[in-house]
């Protein structure tokens, strides 16, 4: 038994490394092309003919009667293997799709975090998404989809969630003409929405201890083939909801050997819920500290600025506790630091506040090594 679990993890390993970073013209899978139009509750469910796709969520939440803060992350990813049924093996083990979930919580006032992580295989039903209906599950971890409602649930033995999320503002698609742009090359791309603010209610639990909890939620959602390419080491991920009703998402796309690519770019959501496509020309993110991890030795930054001059918005974030990193996975052999922050300043002349979350990819070592 111990042999097939070491096969089956290699068997992820490569797969899961491979995909993101492949070349296009010899992929048999469907590829990001301009002009997408997006059907839902469609688009909601598994895109089966792409080879990547994940459901991501994170959110900023309080205890109910003590105000007591935490965050959490909750991803459920879908890596195909097999686009077409070339497999000829017929055993319901065949891994044709690979299926992976993070799961963290932070406890902010005790400056603890925790992080788990599940991967299966479709075979037997341990794991899938559904390619006609918004549910998406690994094991007992469930994402569902009811009406305008979403539910999670995750646990793994004293430790999890269980909460219910209800759009406040509508959708946002991200990028320009149906396509949110990664790369140079025709296909370096993914089709790109979000909810970005999503009121939250539910239970906490951490060690054992439950909490009743509220606050809001961001959800992305992405689906592509080949989306990066591999001139990259890795991406910093901002996504931010401020206090005057406005979010913001951005991310940086960090070449190897240093700088910024091109390709890089962002969101920026008004009250009202409308979106504008912010080129890497229009902001500028700058790094001011630095954390090192313990476990890993790997130095991440630890706090930035952010400014839009057109905008006259002008922004400084501090992670809610330094130590948010998930170290060391078997489903993507690497390390990341994704993590609850908090963000001041400026837009237009008033000030501002707000709650949000920050990724950090390919820091130690680039996110795929070929």
């Amino acid at each position: 038994m111990m042999i097939v679990q070491f096969l089956f993890h290699i068997l992820i390993t490569l797969a899961l490394a491979y995909p993101v970073f492949a070349d296009t013209e010899k992929s048999d899978f469907r590829e990001v092309r301009p002009g997408y139009v997006y059907q839902f509750p469609r688009d909601f469910a598994s895109h089966d003919d792409f080879r990547i796709e994940w459901w991501y969520y994170t959110g900023n939440l309080q205890e109910k009667d003590s105000q007591r803060e935490f965050g959490y992350q909750l991803t459920f990813f879908r890596v195909a293997l097999d686009p077409e049924g070339k497999i000829a093996n017929p055993s319901r083990w065949t891994a044709r799709q690979v299926y992976f979930s993070h799961l963290t919580i932070s406890d902010l006032e005790n400056e603890k975090f925790y992080f788990f992580e599940r991967i299966n295989r479709k075979g037997l039903g341990l794991a899938g998404a559904d390619s006609e209906k918004f549910e998406v599950w690994n094991e007992d971890w469930t994402l569902k989809g009811v009406g305008e409602t979403q539910l999670l649930k995750a646990y793994l033995e004293d430790t999890g969630l269980e909460l219910r999320l209800e759009p406040v503002k509508p959708m946002v698609v991200h990028g320009k003409d149906g396509i949110s742009r990664k790369g140079k090359s025709e296909g370096n791309a993914s089709h790109y929405y979000s909810f970005t603010r999503m009121a939250t209610e539910g239970v906490l639990k951490v060690r054992g201890r439950s909490f009743e909890v509220q606050g809001t939620s961001w959800m992305d959602r992405e689906f592509s083939s080949n989306q990066l390419n591999p001139g990259l080491e890795g991406w910093d991920w901002f996504s931010l909801k401020l206090n005057n009703g406005t979010e913001l998402m951005l991310y940086q796309l960090r070449k190897k050997g240093g700088g910024v690519d091109a390709f890089s770019s962002g969101t920026y959501i008004d009250e009202a819920g409308r979106a504008e496509h912010l080129k890497l020309t229009e902001f500028k993110v700058t790094p001011t500290q630095s954390w090192t991890s313990e476990t890993t030795g790997i130095v991440y930054p630890a706090g930035w600025t952010i400014e839009l001059p057109d905008r006259k918005i002008s922004l400084t974030i501090q992670p809610d506790m330094e130590d948010q990193e998930l170290s060391q996975l078997r489903s993507i052999n690497a390390s990341y630091w994704e993590g609850s922050v908090s963000t001041t300043g400026t837009a237009a002349g008033a000030n501002i506040q707000g709650k949000g979350y920050v990724e950090l990819v390919g820091y130690g070592k680039p996110m795929v090594e070929k």
